[in-house]
C-alpha cells in the first residue's frame, strides 16, 4: 500500500469496481500521486484527476518514474520561472526563495522550495510560516514535484491545504514558431509595454490589478507583450514572453481570448507570435505553467507540443 512519502511519485492503483458472476472485477489507473488522506487517493492520469476512495483499492505501487527530467533540469526552470514572475519581495532561506507580492497569484507569494534551505525541514517550515507573518501574509510553499515530496509530506504532517496540481508544461520552440494556424488572421503585435486594454483583458482572468502586479509582469529585462485586434482596433487576444535563466528558457504566461472570439485560433497564433520573438532572444525551448484541472487549456497546449515536464503542488497554512 501507498504511503505519504510516495506523494508526488509515479504510482499504479488497481481498483475494484464490482462483481460480475462471482468474480472481482478490477481496473488499473497509472498516474502521479497528489494527495494520500486516511480514506481516498488522488492521482493525476492522462486523462484527469481521479479520486479513489481506499476501500476500493485492492493494490496499489509505486512504479518507476517515466522520462522523469533530472533534479537539477527541474530546479533549473523553476529558478528561470521565478526570474521571469519577478516578486517585489524575495527573502532567501537557503537555497529556498521566499516571495511576496500584495497576494496577486500564487506564484509571486508563496516560498520556492528547491534546494537546501539550510536547516531541518521543520525548522526551514517554522521559519517560512514567520516570515510571511511578518509581512502580514498567509505562508504559502511552491513545492515541486517529485523533487519536493519530503516537503509535501511533511506539510501534510503539518495539516497544511493544497491548491489545485498545477503543470508545468515545455516544448520545442522552433517546433511551436513553425506551426502557425494556416487560416486568415489578425498579425500578432507584439509591445515592449502592455497598454490598458490589455491590462483590462488579463484583470477579467486575475483580478484587479494592483500596483504590484504591473511590476511583475513587467518586471524581467527580455519581456514581449502580444496583442491581436480586429479591423476595428478591439482587442482579441492577448499574451505575454519572458527570456530569462541561463538557458534562455522562454515562458509564456497571461495568454487569454475575449469569449466571442474564441474557437478561432488565436491563442495558438499568439503562441506562435512569442515563439518567434523566443527564438530570436536565443530561446529553444519554451515553458507555460497551467492548472490540471483546465482540461481545455491542457487539450490545446497538447495539440501543439507541450508535455508536461515537472508539476507543482502550493501548498497553504492552515487557517488560524
Amino acid at each position: 500500500m501507498l504511503r505519504r512519502q510516495d506523494v508526488g511519485h509515479r504510482v499504479v492503483v488497481r481498483r475494484i469496481v464490482g462483481v460480475a458472476q462471482n468474480r472481482t472485477l478490477y481496473t488499473d489507473a497509472l498516474g502521479e500521486l497528489v494527495d494520500l488522506t486516511e480514506t481516498d487517493l488522488t492521482i493525476a492520469t492522462a486523462k484527469g484527476t481521479l479520486r479513489v476512495p481506499l476501500r476500493e483499492v485492492h493494490r496499489a505501487k509505486r512504479v518507476p518514474a517515466a522520462r522523469r527530467p533530472p533534479a537539477a533540469e527541474v530546479i533549473a526552470l523553476e529558478l528561470a520561472a521565478n526570474e521571469a514572475w519577478p516578486a517585489p519581495v524575495q527573502g532567501r532561506l537557503g537555497h529556498w526563495i521566499l516571495r511576496a507580492a500584495e497576494n496577486w497569484t500564487g506564484r509571486a507569494n508563496s516560498a520556492l522550495a528547491v534546494g537546501d534551505p539550510d536547516r531541518p525541514l521543520e525548522a526551514a517550515i517554522d521559519a517560512v510560516t514567520e516570515w510571511y507573518s511578518a509581512h502580514g501574509q498567509r505562508a504559502l510553499i511552491n513545492a515541486p514535484l517529485p523533487l519536493a515530496a519530503p516537503v509535501n509530506a511533511a506539510l501534510d504532517a503539518r495539516g497544511w491545504g493544497a491548491r489545485p496540481l498545477t503543470l508545468v508544461q515545455t516544448a520545442s520552440v522552433a517546433a511551436l514558431a513553425g506551426a502557425l494556424p494556416t487560416q486568415d488572421l489578425p498579425p500578432v503585435e507584439l509591445a515592449d509595454d502592455p497598454g490598458d486594454d490589455w491590462y483590462a483583458l488579463v484583470a477579467e482572468h486575475k483580478g484587479t490589478l494592483p500596483a504590484t502586479a504591473v511590476g511583475i509582469v513587467t518586471g524581467p529585462a527580455e519581456v514581449a507583450f502580444a496583442q491581436v485586434r480586429d479591423a476595428d482596433g478591439d482587442l482579441l487576444a492577448v499574451g505575454r514572453g519572458a527570456v530569462t535563466g541561463p538557458d534562455r528558457w522562454l515562458g509564456v504566461s497571461l495568454l487569454q481570448t475575449t469569449p466571442p472570439a474564441r474557437r478561432r485560433g488565436l491563442a495558438r497564433h499568439v503562441l506562435g507570435a512569442l515563439a518567434q520573438w523566443g527564438a530570436q532572444h536565443g530561446s529553444s525551448r519554451v515553458y507555460l505553467q497551467v492548472e490540471e484541472r483546465n482540461t481545455g487549456a491542457v487539450t490545446l497546449y497538447g495539440r501543439v507540443g507541450f508535455t508536461t515536464h515537472h508539476t507543482y503542488l502550493t501548498r497553504e497554512e492552515p487557517a488560524g
